[in-house]
Parts: structure tokens; C-alpha cells; sequence
């Protein structure tokens, strides 16, 4: 008997392009079932996972953190690699980054947590869609912003600089990884067989580039093709496939740091 799973993800390119074989029907996993995928902003994602909503999810570390007791996190299917963090970008912001009003992209978002980190004194923060941050820093609205996904490629394009790549501090920090998302399935379901026809699905993409281009294209229609393969390039790579112990242990140290800043609470893990 096939076990019926809801599933969501972003409609960014490393996440279409990760479940692209499940969402055009050519994986078909012998044990399990996905209903037809919700594609939603991962900071929308991140406050469905808390309500538990979905059985399958893209989420971001940082929620993560927050729903251990419901959710496990999957082996494949995250995003997590080297010079590929969000960044604290502005247009002309001057003085001390931890007195600036700062846009983040979703309050349960890595990207606001590694702020937290970098910045731990700072407190005048700004929720605003991922999307809409860089016109914000342009218009004065704030301060600066910290970045994620394709506009890491293009700020440079609208007059914004780099105050902090914020996955470089990590790395320099930590020696590991940036952990930026995962894939996790509610604690009750079979998690073996997800993770394979995840990972199956990213050996169809790989396989498929083509056709599954113009599946991703769907939801990424303005995006540079240049920007859009270098976008999967960076974030769709061998920790993709399987976390690993590397892997790991950079979700490990985010959590320890989260829970001594008070982030999360002490049994946080996975």
C-alpha cells in the first residue's frame, strides 16, 4: 500500500530543480506517494512547519531548530556548501552595521539567525520578503539588508555592496559548511525510502538538464539563464546528494550556537 505524502518547497531553482523528476512524474518511488507539490516562499514554508502542515518540507535550518520534536531532518535534498551564505549588503550605510536597520529575508530564515550571530547586539530588524529587499535598501527604507538565493548575483547590478558575506564569516568561524536549508519529513514516516526518491529525483536532474529546465523556468521565468545556472551550481551539490558527516556537524554547530544565544532551546537537535 502506497503512503500518500502533502509536499512543499520554494519555487527557487535549486528546489525545483532538486524535485523536478518527482514533480513531472519520472520517479516513481514503490512505497510512497507525493501529492502535488505547494510551492511557497521558504519563510512561509519555515511557519507551516511549525503548524506541521505538511508531511515533507523545505525548511530552513534555523526552523529546523524549532520543530525537532515533529519533524527529522532528510539526508538529501539540502542546501549547505562554501561561499554560498547570504550577505549583508548596502547602498550607503556608514557608522557601526549593529545600529542600522537591517531587512532579513523571514524571521525563522538562516540568513536572520547567522545576523543574530554576526551581530549579536543588533535589534532594529526589518521582516520583508526575500524579493523585496534590495528596493528597500535602495529607496532608504533601510539601512541594509542581508540577501539570499539569485540576488547574491545581481546587487552589484543595483548599486549595493557587500558589507559581510555572512558564509565567509561562518567558515572562518566554524571550518565548516554554511547550513542554509533541508528537506524533513514528519517523525512518523518512512524516511529512508524519501531520502532515495529525493535523491533519485536529483539524478533525474542531473540526467534530464533539458527537460527539467523547462520545468524550473515555470517559476523563474525572469531570472538571466547565467543567473539560473549558477544558482543551481551553487546550491545543488554533493551535500545535496547525501549530508554526511561534514554536513552534520554544520547543523550541529549552527544549533549549538543558536541555543547559547538563547535561540533554541536546550534540547534542540538532531
Amino acid at each position: 500500500m502506497l503512503t500518500h505524502l502533502s509536499l512543499g518547497y520554494s519555487p527557487c531553482p535549486n528546489d525545483t530543480f532538486i524535485f523536478s523528476g518527482l514533480a513531472l512524474g519520472k520517479i516513481s518511488p514503490p512505497a510512497i506517494c507525493f501529492a502535488t507539490p505547494q510551492l511557497k516562499d521558504v519563510e512561509t514554508l519555515n511557519s507551516w512547519a511549525m503548524q506541521a502542515r505538511l508531511d515533507v518540507t523545505k525548511l530552513s535550518f534555523h526552523a529546523l531548530g524549532h520543530v525537532t520534536d515533529s519533524y527529522t531532518m532528510l539526508e538529501s535534498g539540502a542546501a549547505l556548501g562554501r561561499g554560498c551564505g547570504p550577505l549583508l549588503v548596502s547602498a550607503q550605510a556608514k557608522g557601526d552595521p549593529a545600529t542600522w536597520t537591517i531587512a532579513i529575508p523571514g524571521q525563522y530564515t538562516t540568513a536572520a539567525l547567522l545576523l543574530r550571530l554576526f551581530l549579536p547586539s543588533h535589534r532594529r530588524t526589518l521582516l520583508l520578503r526575500f524579493d523585496q529587499i534590495m528596493d528597500a535598501i535602495r529607496s532608504g527604507r533601510v539601512d541594509a539588508g542581508v540577501i539570499i538565493h539569485e540576488s547574491r548575483f545581481t546587487y552589484q547590478e543595483r548599486g549595493l555592496h557587500c558589507v559581510q558575506d555572512l558564509g565567509a564569516w561562518w567558515e572562518q568561524e566554524t571550518g565548516l559548511p554554511i547550513p542554509l536549508g533541508c528537506i524533513a519529513a514528519r517523525k512518523h514516516l518512512p524516511q529512508r525510502e524519501i531520502e532515495a526518491a529525493i535523491a533519485a529525483s536529483i539524478d533525474w536532474a542531473t540526467q534530464h538538464r533539458e527537460e527539467c529546465y523547462s520545468y524550473i523556468r515555470q517559476y523563474a521565468q525572469e531570472m538571466d539563464e547565467a543567473v539560473l545556472a549558477n544558482h543551481i551550481g551553487l546550491y545543488v551539490n554533493d551535500f545535496s546528494l547525501q549530508l554526511g558527516e561534514e554536513g552534520r556537524a554544520a547543523v550541529e554547530e549552527l544549533f549549538r550556537r543558536g541555543r547559547d544565544i538563547g535561540v533554541f532551546h536546550t534540547h534542540a537537535a538532531i
